[in-house]
């Protein structure tokens, strides 16, 4: 099982906006997943995010991939 920590769309059609979740690769997009770790919201001005870095320090070590997107939004948060 391959553990992927990436985005998960939610809100309206035209005001996206994004959870931030650890889910198994072979899942939707949308669909199940194991935990949710914060949100990012790209239709403010600036961005929002809120991230709970204990936990996703604790994911990353216990093998989880962050998807490219998480990862610049981690970086930018200065979690990695």
């Amino acid at each position: 099982m391959a553990v992927k920590i990436r985005l998960r769309r939610m809100g309206a059609k035209k005001a996206p906006f994004y959870r931030i979740v650890v889910a198994d690769e072979r899942y939707p997009r949308d669909g199940r997943f194991i935990e949710e770790v914060g949100y990012y919201d790209p239709t403010k001005e600036p961005s929002v995010v809120s991230v709970n870095a204990e936990k996703v320090k604790t994911w990353l070590s216990n093998g989880a991939q962050p998807t490219d997107t998480v990862k610049t939004i981690f970086k930018r948060e200065g979690i990695l």
